[in-house]
């Protein structure tokens, strides 16, 4: 019978407090495109990174980890390690984008200034100025500005705190503000036109919006979430959209949404300065 040797488990204190961090590396540097993890695990600089997952493409669709598995530019790799092992790997494959609470309001200023004036240009139709307006226009710089984004996401940073406080409270505020303003000429044209008015009003906005999901899912067979996506999309409706990640606890719907809600609020702001013309 031989003697066992039953060891005692300490703790390391120096290892308990060593600084770890963890952040997102956007891949830049073009050289590391299409080579695997495996690959990437013989090079020096990658000693002491640890990958938590890979997000891909404008969704962040996320990459199964895998020997294998290919790293593409604009892929967001989640990595933990101390700040000199992460700084290092930083160096050579591409921009850390750290979590922070500050707004880049460069970038943001920027595009709200540079299509701000592009909106306020005016070009005359048959003697009547058509415009995108200066709303317009910043609304088409930040559709801009987030794609541009989703695609490098190297600079434009919006904090989740932020988006969260726009996308819920501001929205909020914005419908009560167009509820409250259009109340007292609703009161008028219901008055001056009868209830005809509010009937035709009411099929306008039910119908399209009942028929958009049965077309696309019968007709175009759109996936059922990206299906929703175009509808909340179309209707430029975000709060729909944001309820339907939520729910799905995905982002799979904003693939959908992204394109139909450029489309229609470009045509929401042009159509509205030709009916005016056409009247």
């Amino acid at each position: 019978m031989h003697a066992q040797e039953y060891l005692t488990e300490i703790a390391d204190s120096d290892l308990e407090k060593l600084p770890l961090e963890t952040v997102d590396l956007v891949v830049t540097n073009k050289k590391f495109a299409n080579r695997t993890l495996v690959e990437l695990a013989d090079e020096d600089f990658t000693r002491g990174v640890f990958i938590n997952k890979i997000s891909r493409g404008a969704a962040s669709l996320e990459v199964p980890l895998l020997a294998k598995t290919e790293i593409h530019r604009g892929d967001v790799l989640s990595i933990t390690g101390t700040k000199t092992h992460t700084s290092r790997l930083e160096l050579e494959i591409g921009h850390v984008d750290r979590t922070t609470t500050e707004t880049d309001m460069v970038w943001v200023g920027l595009f709200i200034v540079l299509f701000g004036l592009i909106g306020a240009l005016a070009v005359n139709i048959d003697g009547a100025p058509v415009t995108l307006s200066v709303s317009g226009g910043v609304l088409i710089g930040g559709l801009v500005l987030g794609w541009l984004r989703s695609i490098h996401p190297t600079f434009g940073r919006l904090p989740e705190p932020t988006q969260w406080f726009m996308n819920s409270v501001g929205l909020n505020v914005f419908i009560a503000i167009v509820g409250i303003s259009a109340g007292p000429g609703f009161v008028e044209g219901l008055q001056n036109a009868g209830v005809e008015l509010f009937a035709i009003g009411a099929a306008a906005t039910a119908i399209p919006m009942l028929l958009a999901p049965l077309i696309g899912k019968y007709i175009f067979k759109f996936h059922p979430a990206i299906n929703l996506g175009i509808c909340g999309g179309a209707r430029t409706s975000t709060a729909s959209v944001a309820m339907v990640g939520e729910k799905a606890n995905s982002n799979i719907p904003m693939l959908g949404y992204t394109v139909p809600y450029a489309v229609s609020n470009t045509l929401l702001t042009l159509m509205g300065m030709f009916m005016v013309l056409l009247y």
